[in-house]
């Protein structure tokens, strides 16, 4: 497993919201649900992403905006546009409570329906400490083009969205969980990018191989040594290397994922001991576990535990 993939994880659409909206002007969406990553594919006409405190972005036929929250944003006709908002939360499903398919359409006299816009959205849940450390990445708004050329997931997915039959969610999740890939992935590809040294050292042949070993066996006992052995190189080759592409030595980087699994592990599934958290991220010594827990992450697994499953207060005049 490579740590793009990893990081991919916990970004499925499964229970993802999805919407698909046919609007004719003037129109103004309002997406108030907060989920940490929405994705917006415009399949005809076009129109503007407009975040908080953010310029506004064109968005036009082909193209995909990746928006990360969890702040709302607009999708209007255009900026400054006149019609008042209409809030796709409540009625939209919040992305946690299962896939949604809905349509929303404004049908003004005279247009004849000539200029509508169709908008596809699928609002993605991110659970977990291994998925931040993508959305760490990301800018709060990545625009893709639509290549200008034929595109057979994009093809497919419209003819989806335009029928109606058994298991179309899954169909839709799964495109949608491919658009996603294919639009992060040409946003770190990008020349003038600047892609996180994680993305970036995976197509290294000696640092990539090491991240790929690193991930695929993370509770395995690595040493520089063993590690350089695997991958072919001196000690000091691997650790320069390493080091100049990721930022850190290749233990550190160790530890630090390490302590993310277990940061998941102690809130994802609490019928696991400390003990057996820390042996399934490669400590036998709990103790030690423990210790490297807190320096990484400020606190003991306990207390995190603690503070990571305990419910948010409701605030005042609210039911539970």
């Amino acid at each position: 497993m490579d740590a793009f993939g990893d990081l991919l994880r916990g970004l499925r659409a499964q229970g993802s919201l999805f919407g698909s909206s046919t609007l004719t002007p003037p129109w103004s969406l309002h997406f108030v649900d907060g989920a940490p990553l929405t994705l917006c594919t415009v399949l005809s006409g076009g129109g503007w992403i407009v975040p908080e405190r953010r310029p506004p972005e064109r968005l036009d036929v082909g193209e995909t905006v990746i928006v990360r929250g969890p702040a709302p944003f607009l999708f209007v006709d255009e900026v400054g546009t006149r019609a008042e908002p209409v809030a796709c939360g409540a009625f939209c499903s919040m992305p946690e409570q299962g896939g949604t398919r809905y349509r929303l359409g404004w049908h003004d006299a005279g247009t004849g329906g000539e200029d509508t816009t169709t908008l596809v959205v699928g609002a993605y849940p991110v659970h977990g400490e291994i998925s931040r450390r993508l959305l760490d990445a990301l800018p709060v708004v990545l625009r893709v083009g639509s290549g200008g050329g034929p595109d057979p997931v994009w093809d497919h997915l419209a003819a989806e969205v335009a029928a109606d039959t058994p298991g179309q969610q899954v169909v839709l999740d799964r495109l949608l969980d491919w658009m996603l890939v294919c639009a992060l992935r040409e946003y770190f590809d990008r020349p003038d990018g600047t892609p996180p040294g994680w993305y970036s050292a995976g197509r290294d042949p000696v640092v990539g191989g090491a991240l790929r070993l690193l991930h695929g066996e993370p509770a395995a006992r690595w040493t520089v040594a063993s590690l350089a052995g695997r991958t072919g190189v001196s000690r000091a080759t691997l650790a320069k290397r390493f080091t100049d592409l990721i930022g850190e030595p290749p233990l550190t980087y160790l530890t630090r994922w390490r302590m993310t699994l277990a940061a998941d592990l102690l809130t994802e599934r609490e019928t696991m001991t400390v003990a057996e958290v820390a042996r399934a991220v490669g400590y036998s010594d709990a103790f030690a576990f423990s210790a490297a827990f807190k320096r990484t992450r400020g606190m003991s697994p306990s207390a995190y535990r603690r503070t990571a499953t305990t419910p948010a207060p409701q605030p005042a005049g609210t039911s539970p």
